[in-house]
């Protein structure tokens, strides 16, 4: 069984000899995250939902508050006498 200080100086000298290659590899990463991630149909039906949920709460809180075209407009009445 290595000790502490024998663990440490391995790590100290892997991290020292370790080299980055010349710059992320894109392709590489943006295929790991479509993997690891939902199906893109999945977030888009996510996102029109939450969307829809927006809309109707603004359009509800608007009205409740009479703003703008959502309030009670003036009704022009001309009654004969």
């Amino acid at each position: 069984m290595p000790s502490e200080a024998d663990v440490s100086r391995m790590i100290r000298a892997e991290v020292d000899s370790w080299h980055p290659r010349r710059g992320p590899d894109w392709p590489d990463i943006l295929m790991r995250m479509a993997d690891a991630g939902p199906s893109p149909w999945v977030v888009y039906m996510a996102a029109s939902a939450a969307l829809v949920v927006i809309l109707i709460a603004a359009f509800l809180v608007g009205s409740a508050l009479q703003l703008g075209a959502l309030g009670p407009q003036p009704v022009q009445v001309h009654v004969p006498h």
